[in-house]
């Protein structure tokens, strides 16, 4: 009996597990401390809004808590069962949900028909527009100018014959899927194709030929998004198929919320109705020139492109920090729900990225 009862985790015990986390930099905690998860309750009570409940059954979980599941996933990467797994098996995951080691944990099902309200309701925009409203009030203003750039989020690869292929390019459903099979396949995510420059050895003959670029073939979605050159902090992004023309996104992307008037992009955004659009609206284009077929640039485009560069290279730490860090795919279907998965993963960006700031600096 006694060493049963010298088996349990007491307060003082749970207390000092706690304290050993904290002591090790729980990045849970720190963001916690950073984020105020209240001010979403607004606008996830508007969009999780329905009829009056019938009588009986087990009252919904707070919707905070299940929206910061939802954050747990983005940061970590995490399917709803691996969600429910980690939340039951890691203090730092409870604490972060304020879950005392009794209370009771929302399961696959229930993450799952939580996130697909928000789905239908496309609330995520709404709770993107709340926290740049929170980042202004906090004096992290829209400022510099602003970065435009895409990566494609992968997805898993779908089996299709060259008929099936055809029938989704044309927007049909192939005759001979059932409905079953229909809701387990993702009519919306694209094939892309990804160009890498190849590296030159170190210490390579310069005559050589030059090793050829990889053009690496990409399924899944694309992560449009616009940041503000002071901050680095996500201000606009869109959600598209991967096979999307980067330069068509240009006017969804620039805001008129940014102090300055600067705009970089790559080659990829450079066209005359992008520069009419862009000289409108009274922006500076800082987008790459390309360099005419057959030709070479000339020398003070090469140097312009080079400045250029360096200011847009800033966006690269944006889409890393979503790939490698937090392990961003779509495991969902559909461009709606892929769009949820997508925002949430700028959304929690602009999370961390706010706590790196508010280590660094004062707002500016």
């Amino acid at each position: 009996m006694e060493a049963g009862m010298a088996g349990q985790p007491g307060f003082f015990d749970l207390s000092n597990r706690y304290e050993a986390l904290s002591a090790a930099g729980d990045p849970l905690e720190r963001l916690a401390g950073i984020i105020d998860f209240e001010a979403f309750r607004g606008p996830l009570t508007v969009a999780l809004r329905r009829g009056p409940r019938a009588k009986g059954g087990r009252p919904p979980f707070d919707p905070v808590l299940m929206f910061k599941i939802l954050v747990l996933q983005a940061l970590y990467s995490l399917s709803d069962e691996a969600a429910e797994f980690q939340i039951k098996d890691r203090l730092s995951f409870q604490r972060f949900l304020g879950l005392g080691l009794d209370g009771i944990v929302p399961d696959a099902t229930t993450v799952w028909l939580f996130r697909e309200r928000l789905v239908k309701a496309r609330a995520i925009e709404r709770l993107f527009s709340r926290f740049d409203a929170v980042l202004k009030e906090r004096g992290y203003l829209a400022m510099g100018g602003q970065i435009i750039d895409a990566t494609v989020v992968p997805a898993p690869k779908q089996r299709n014959t060259l008929e099936e292929k055809a029938a989704i390019k044309e927007g049909r459903t192939p005759a001979d899927w059932a409905p079953a099979k229909a809701r387990q396949k993702d009519r919306d995510a694209r094939w892309s194709i990804k160009y890498t420059k190849a590296k030159v050895p170190e210490g390579a003959d310069p005559r050589a030929p030059k090793p050829v670029d990889l053009a690496i073939p990409m399924f899944g979605y694309k992560n449009h998004i616009g940041i503000d050159k002071a901050h680095g902090l996500i201000r606009t992004w869109v959600a598209s198929a991967a096979n999307a023309h980067d330069g068509a996104r240009l006017p969804d992307l620039v805001s008129k919320d940014n102090t300055a008037s600067g705009v970089w992009a790559d080659t990829a955004y450079r066209s005359k109705k992008n520069e009419a659009f862009l000289a409108k609206g009274m922006f500076v284009s800082n987008i790459h020139q390309k360099r005419l077929p057959r030709r070479v640039l000339p020398e003070r485009i090469a140097r312009a492109n080079a400045r250029r560069s360096k200011v847009r290279a800033h966006v690269e730490h944006v889409f890393a920090g979503q790939k490698h860090r937090m392990g961003l795919i779509v495991r969902t279907i559909g461009i709606a729900r892929a769009t949820i998965k997508i925002g949430m993963a700028n959304l929690v960006y602009n999370f961390q990225r706010l706590a790196w700031l508010e280590g660094r600096v004062a707002p500016a």
